[in-house]
């Protein structure tokens, strides 16, 4: 028996990231009685708020895993792919301490997509069929004689940037030639090619302990930068929870698939602690995986947690702990959006230190959150942008409709030069699955 297992009392806890997802995670674990001192690595405006924020290489899994047990801490929790794919976890399990997120070798499945894919073969889970090369030439070669559209991938981590949907021969030769000429870095040395699939996108994340596997609310994000799913992919615009168009039948179809891989995940050896996240393409012959990724997602996080009504430290501790199977998962039966507002240029060039105004107001509103991803305080206090993603607007309702009716609302209130925002975020799932017809 664990010592979190014998005792209620409060723990303290290390959360690693920067990002609004990492905003997300600190409200609410802060929210529990169970959390005592929480420090953020490095943080951003909004986790100061919240806990205190640390000055660590989140990549560094030797520091991070040295602060953690300095401060004796109960409990880390991983938000980004870069530490988990660092070895982070496994530093800190090292030291005997309860970590949320997978080790090294779990985040492979995230951190190579190539891995990631052979993986979905031994799962014998739906995908598109695919491909992968470290040669230019090869690659060009494959996209010549195979049928367009085609999607191209660089394998490594690209920030959710890697992925590019190529509708004829030039834009995959293009896309290809992008990735082998380092415009992802090591990412692209090797590229990963599939076939198109077609209809509505969703995600489903789930808890993991090695043993159990919880799946919890759909979630729907928008990756494009412009409205209707126009433009470059970006981290995410905005997302909402739970996705109304999934049949009873797809959600048991993704939960399959979930299960397959973890299964085949444990079969090669690999000790899964922490969240899965897939990504599915609901296609005219099912549910269909586009991606997994080895973390909570962003901006998914941010309209999944606000619905989770169970304590999420004891989840967490539960994860740890491989206790999974003592945990009941309780959720709010509304619903909730987030629009995320953008620095000008993003996903492209963009300027920081911008100063943001109105987040006071906004959050006064009925089941507004306002969580801050790439802002930052100046010397004298005031709240600037630091980054291209700037801050997630999430509300929280009995409907959908009425969560994106006060989310745009919230909105906006909130000020900064050079804000830009998609406004359709939620309107083809308020429209109906023909919307994506």
């Amino acid at each position: 028996m664990s010592a979190t297992e014998q005792t209620s009392d409060p723990i303290d806890i290390l959360i690693v990231g920067s990002g609004g997802r990492e905003h997300a995670l600190a409200l609410a674990l802060a929210a529990s009685p169970r959390c005592g001192s929480l420090y953020i690595a490095p943080g951003n405006g909004g986790t100061a708020e919240v806990g205190e924020n640390v000055a660590l290489n989140a990549e560094d899994p030797e520091q991070v895993a040295a602060f953690a047990r300095e401060t004796g801490c109960g409990l880390v929790v991983i938000g980004p792919e870069a530490p988990l794919v660092a070895g982070v976890a496994d530093a800190v399990r090292n030291e005997g301490i309860p970590c949320f997120g997978p080790g090294a070798a779990g985040a492979q499945i995230e951190g190579s997509k190539r891995f990631s894919k052979q993986m979905m073969d031994r799962a014998e889970v739906p995908t598109a069929a695919w491909a992968s090369f470290t040669d230019e030439d090869q690659a060009l070669a494959y996209v010549r004689e195979h049928a367009h559209p085609v999607v191209v991938k660089a394998d490594g981590l690209a920030a959710g940037k890697g992925v590019i949907i190529a509708d004829h021969t030039k834009e995959a030769e293009e896309a290809i030639h992008s990735c082998f000429s380092g415009a992802f870095g090591s990412a692209g040395t090797t590229v990963v090619i599939e076939e198109m699939l077609t209809g509505p996108e969703c995600s489903l994340l789930a808890f993991i302990d090695g043993k159990s596997m919880y799946p919890m609310l759909t979630s729907q994000d928008h990756k494009r930068a412009l409205e209707g799913d126009e433009g470059l992919n970006t981290g995410g615009m905005g997302a909402y929870s739970p996705v109304p168009i999934v049949t009873d039948a797809e959600y048991e179809a993704m939960v399959d698939a979930m299960e397959r891989t973890v299964a085949a995940m444990a079969d090669e050896g690999i000790d899964y602690r922490g969240c899965l996240y897939g990504g599915f393409m609901l296609t005219p012959q099912g549910p269909q995986v586009l991606e997994f990724n080895a973390r909570f997602g962003d901006p998914e996080t941010q309209v999944v947690l606000p619905l989770l009504k169970t304590d999420l430290v004891d989840v967490m501790l539960a994860v740890a702990d491989q206790r999974l199977h003592e945990i009941e998962l309780s959720w709010d039966e509304g619903s909730a959006l987030t629009v995320v507002l953008t620095s000008a240029g993003y996903p492209g060039s963009y300027e920081c230190g911008k100063r943001i105004s109105g987040i006071d107001k906004a959050s006064l509103l009925p089941g507004i959150t306002v969580y801050q991803a790439g802002t930052a305080l100046t010397d004298e206090g005031d709240l600037i942008t630091s980054g291209g993603r700037v801050l997630a607007v999430t509300a929280v309702a009995s409907s959908l409709e009425a969560a994106r009716e006060r989310a745009y609302e919230a909105c906006d209130l909130i000020g900064f030069e050079g804000k830009t925002l998609r406004r359709d975020i939620g309107v083809r799932a308020l429209a109906g699955r023909s919307a994506w017809a």
